[in-house]
């Protein structure tokens, strides 16, 4: 499968990808043609709306929906739309996003539509104790909704280590141990979480959790949840190093053990991805900047074949 863009008319990220009545669904951000310099707070990526896409099957040709939400429409939300993600349940289908508020705060909020490609009507407030970037949800084994979530640097994530905001938090160094996503599990409408963000976990092989200096293995942002051969499997973005890694645990609240990386370094300053299963085999997609040169905030989508090893692992994949 040649590994090019799934579309080129816009450009796209962040892409979430879910099958729903047997078509994939992705749900990226996306980028705008804007040139803001670049920082490391992410000032540069200013995205005001999302725009869904379908394919048959990985591979195929992809639809742009157009529209399905614009920042306008968002009564609490100022700029922003980063990383979206969506479900399905009761019939309706639920996109959830990140924006900053009014005062410039990262939150997470939801929206709902009738048809996986959107409208979303969104909810006038954001999701209550939510905040940070990257939602992710995810239906565990027990048939309940999680979302994992969360974002350093530019996904202030740092900056609610005491359980507040705090404009002056700080990222861990050295020693400290690394800051890790939060996990919540979600209320039977979809609309709130049901019990309070808690830690995600993520240990070596010797059961120590992973420390701030070890920037190739700790967690940075963009998580993903999905279960394989009886694991959860908790992948995600090491930001600065520019990978993306795993890690395996028996419950979708952690503890995990990292596992190892599963993509290279892409074209750009980093990626964000998901991992779905389609027609009986399991599939990547994730975003580079090759569609613009390499400009980091004019990124791409793009899929690719994920296989599995016989010990469960992920064989590493090139971008």
């Amino acid at each position: 499968m040649p590994h090019v863009p799934l579309v080129s008319h816009i450009f796209t990220a962040d892409p979430s990808a879910h099958v729903f009545a047997g078509r994939v669904y992705i749900y990226p951000s996306h980028d705008l043609p804007d040139d803001v310099p670049e920082n490391d707070l992410g000032d540069q990526y200013g995205m005001t709306d999302y725009h869904v896409l379908s394919q048959d099957h990985p591979g195929a040709p992809a639809q742009d929906h157009g529209e399905a939400l614009h920042v306008r429409d968002v009564p609490w939300a100022s700029k922003q739309m980063w990383a979206p993600d969506a479900a399905f349940r009761n019939g309706r289908y639920y996109l959830y996003f990140p924006a900053k508020d009014k005062e410039g705060v990262f939150r997470i909020g939801v929206a709902t539509g009738a048809k996986p490609e959107g409208p979303f009507k969104a909810e006038p407030e954001p999701m209550r104790g939510s905040f940070s970037i990257d939602p992710c949800v995810f239906q565990a084994a027990d048939g309940e909704f999680y979302m994992v979530f969360g974002g350093i640097w530019g996904g202030q994530l740092q900056r609610w280590t005491g359980g507040r905001y705090d404009p002056n938090g700080r990222e861990r160094q050295g020693d400290e141990l690394a800051l890790v996503p939060k996990i919540a599990r979600l209320t039977s409408d979809m609309l709130q979480f049901a019990t309070p963000p808690q830690d995600v976990v993520i240990n070596d092989a010797d059961g120590k959790p992973l420390l701030a200096r070890d920037t190739t293995r700790r967690y940075f942002e963009g998580p993903w949840m999905h279960r394989h051969g009886g694991l959860y499997y908790l992948s995600y973005s090491t930001g600065d190093t520019h990978l993306l890694v795993y890690a395996t645990g028996e419950s979708p609240t952690g503890p995990f053990t990292f596992r190892g990386q599963l993509l290279t370094p892409p074209i750009g300053w980093t990626t964000h991805h998901s991992i779905v299963e389609h027609g009986g085999r399991w599939w990547l997609y994730y975003h580079d900047s090759s569609l613009s040169g390499g400009v980091s905030s004019k990124r791409c989508v793009k899929v690719q074949e994920l296989f599995y090893e016989a010990d469960g692992s992920i064989r590493l994949m090139k971008p």
